[in-house]
């Protein structure tokens, strides 16, 4: 427990390295092309040849000896032979044909390299180890949130500095979800005792609390636009509208557990829950009423566990990728618009969280036991490109930087690790950008 309490939290983690002995064999000959019997005889007998015949200089052994040499087959001049002279190539083609080829030459796009260990990791002492929580979340201005106990902080990625946003009372706490607001500037705090606490980054000054709404504590938070919508272990999920004194707009009434899971859609019009009670309901603004309890829109009842990772497609409008917790170890592809389940894979694992990639066709899932990785996958065919690893407990948050490149993960190993995972995107390749003024430009952006 003292070992926690001297740890500084997001402080940079150097983790020692293991000595590596792979691949110390730097030459290996190709033995199919070796004459063992000759290596040998050249070692032992042949050398004693050599000297005796620089003592004895007999026309007639000398003669004797090349004959024999000859008959032995032993006028080698190397022992190890690396590599066997290649055939000479086969022109199946005119060499005028295969000229104009090269002159049209294919454009293959060049395989991303995607380095497997984390870029940098940093202390995270305290974080609550619950799969029901969403406690990590990346804003618009390059600012990440992590709550560690009862205290959220803030680390900007653009200059690598810490601040502390607030420590909640210990009657209040832990601080259980946390979500920015898409301004990048505010962001939103549930805890423990089923409050809201809205908060202004740039000032660290509490805006307002949101109270009365749920009766236990708040695990997941959603923006989209100026409506917050929070859900909770009451199974409820409430919309809120945060310009107004009375915020509750709207109440969703489906699951019959903890909700955990709460994502809105790109347009704003479709949001997805998941719960404790291994459902996922799509619930849809335009058939929304505050009159009446709402009804869902579809009902997925086909995981067999909780459901906390949710992932609308940046791609494609209709498309929800799900995952399932340890009893189910499954992402499911669902079409929101008909409620049809389009795919789904055994990943072998608890799914914790998901993450698109917003400049490839690339799905990122963290995971539990057994070996606590994060897992690249190539949609839609769903083969994995790639196998991260570096955790030691179950990874239970993820999140995206604004450019998309960068993924943060927060495990309960109480290690915070970023992730180069999703390459370059394209716009940072380009050249500089237009000067032509663009609505909102006078606000700040992180390239």
């Amino acid at each position: 427990m003292d070992a926690g309490l001297n740890r500084c939290p997001l402080q940079e983690h150097f983790l020692p390295r293991k000595s590596s002995k792979e691949n110390l064999d730097r030459f290996i000959p190709n033995r199919s092309a070796m004459d063992f019997d000759y290596a040998h005889f050249a070692l032992t007998e042949g050398r004693k040849g050599k000297d005796q015949t620089a003592a004895v200089s007999s026309p007639s052994k000398e003669a004797y000896r090349k004959q024999l040499a000859e008959t032995m087959n032993l006028n080698h001049t190397r022992i190890l032979a690396f590599r066997n002279k290649p055939q000479a190539p086969v022109e199946l083609l005119p060499s005028n044909h295969s000229s104009s080829l090269h002159q049209q030459p294919k454009s293959v796009k060049p395989r991303r390299y995607i380095p497997q260990t984390s870029e940098r990791t940093l202390d995270a002492p305290d974080i609550v180890d619950d799969f029901y929580l969403n406690l990590l979340d990346w804003g618009s201005a390059n600012v990440l949130a992590i709550a560690l106990g009862l205290t959220v902080y803030l680390w900007d990625a653009s200059t690598g500095s810490t601040s502390e946003l607030v420590t909640i009372d210990e009657e209040k706490g832990p601080v259980t979800s946390i979500n920015w607001a898409p301004d990048g500037r505010h962001v939103a705090v549930g805890l423990n005792n089923s409050e809201v606490q809205l908060w202004d980054s740039a000032s660290n000054r509490q805006l307002r609390t949101l109270k009365g709404g749920h009766q236990s504590r708040v695990g997941s938070l959603a923006w989209n636009n100026h409506i917050l919508t929070t859900g909770g272990m009451d199974g409820l999920i409430i919309n809120n509208d945060v310009r107004i004194r009375s915020p509750i707009v709207e109440t969703y009434r489906g699951h019959t557990q903890e909700v955990c899971g709460l994502k809105w859609s790109g347009s704003g019009q479709q949001l997805a829950s998941g719960g404790n009670d291994n459902v996922v309901h799509i619930w849809d603004r335009s058939v929304a009423s505050s009159n009446s309890t709402t009804q869902w829109l579809h009902r997925l009842e086909e995981h067999t566990s909780a459901v906390k990772a949710l992932a609308w497609c940046p791609f494609q409008a209709n498309l929800l990728a799900t995952g399932g917790g340890g009893g189910d170890r499954t992402i499911k592809f669902w079409n929101t618009h008909t409620g049809a389940c389009l795919n789904s894979v055994d990943t072998g694992s608890q799914v914790c969280s998901l993450l698109w990639s917003k400049n490839e066709r690339e799905l990122l899932s963290s995971h539990g036991f057994t070996q606590n990785q994060l897992t690249l996958w190539k949609y839609p065919s769903m083969v994995k490109m790639a196998e991260l690893t570096g955790h030691t407990s179950r990874v239970l948050y993820m999140a995206q930087s604004p450019d998309g490149c960068t993924v943060a993960s927060a495990a309960g190993d109480e290690t915070l690790r970023f992730w180069n995972v999703f390459g370059v995107p394209e716009t940072a390749k380009k050249a500089a950008p237009k000067a032509v003024s663009e609505p909102f430009s006078h606000v700040n952006r992180i390239r």
